[in-house]
């Protein structure tokens, strides 16, 4: 698969996440086996782009390209300048985000929102992909509501206005993450556009991966979810989509190794007391399936500094591997 001029060793990509996708957690999916990993997204508006939450979310020191950048916003010329910010600062895929179904994004009438305005769409793909040299991807959602998906239309606009390649989660803004995933619309749009299609959403298994596949037609599949605390999962996956087989789970001391990597990239990213907060939640991801997760869990989340956080993941792991 090819976006733009860059050629992908795969079909694998990890879903933007706010909150989750900083770079320790690229670094991780990437060298599990996503063929790319979307940043958090950023917002286009200029008051915010020098906060330490938005100068951290573009950290990519380190992170094997292509670097994709994600941008979100609701007005076209911010958008573009923000493209052409990041491009200078490294990015060399943008992303633009039309998924995001949380309720502050929508607000401001960003994310998932603006897809109940076909106009503004194209206006916003348009300006963006004017004003950059490198490929312009965007995510969406199948439209504002079930009886209002839109997700054809607005492909074409998206295809007619020059983006490289399409991810589609599939379910609308309404649904947020309640229900199912329906892939009919997704594989309506692959049969009629001639970008690249990312199928997401609900794709927890190696099995779903091939059955996504299968369903869509799409040429790439997204995850996002279930790849938390699990960054082997791309690993399942493509070595399921290659051979059939299904790998052995990983054991406790490589799971173990893998949380105190992640650990360091939190740490180092944030701070010893700020990583030790953010790494909570990724704690929690980890061990939530495994014997004494939940108590665990519970226990770490009152460790407040990060030498005594990591020392007590280790122990777990070693008690685990024993």
């Amino acid at each position: 698969m090819r976006i733009g001029a860059y050629a992908l060793s795969n079909g694998l990509f990890a879903a933007p996440m706010a909150g989750i996708t900083d770079r320790p957690f690229r670094r991780l999916a990437r060298r599990f086996g996503a063929a790319l990993a979307v940043s958090e997204m950023v917002s286009s508006r200029p008051e915010l782009r020098h906060s330490r939450k938005t100068r951290l979310r573009l950290d990519h020191a380190g992170e094997p390209g292509p670097v994709s950048v994600q941008i979100a916003g609701a007005d076209p010329q911010m958008l573009a300048d923000a493209a052409r910010l990041n491009v200078d600062q490294g990015a060399e895929i943008i992303d633009i985000n039309m998924g995001c179904p949380a309720k502050k994004v929508c607000h401001v009438h960003a994310g998932s929102a603006l897809l109940s305005d076909e106009s503004l769409v194209a206006k916003i793909l348009e300006a963006v992909v004017a004003a950059v040299g490198v490929p312009v991807t965007l995510k969406i959602r199948t439209g504002p509501a079930p009886e209002r998906r839109n997700a054809l239309r607005i492909a074409r606009i998206a295809e007619s206005a020059g983006i490289q390649a399409l991810a589609i989660h599939g379910r609308t803004r309404a649904c947020a993450f309640e229900g199912h995933a329906e892939y009919a619309t997704i594989a309506e749009v692959k049969a009629n556009i001639r970008i690249p299609v990312i199928a997401n959403g609900d794709i927890q298994t190696p099995e779903d991966a091939k059955r996504v596949l299968g369903a869509t037609g799409a040429d790439a599949i997204m995850v996002g979810r279930a790849a938390q605390g699990r960054p082997w999962l791309f690993r399942e996956i493509a070595h399921y989509l290659a051979t059939g087989e299904r790998l052995a789970p990983p054991r406790p001391r490589e799971i173990g190794a893998v949380l105190d990597e992640h650990l360091d990239g939190l740490y180092s990213l944030y701070g010893s007391e700020h990583g030790a907060r953010v790494a909570r939640k990724h704690i929690g991801w980890t061990v939530r399936s495994l014997p004494g997760g939940e108590e665990f869990r519970a226990s770490v989340n009152r460790l407040h500094v990060a030498e005594a956080q990591r020392a007590a993941v280790n122990d777990y792991f070693e008690r685990l591997a024993a």
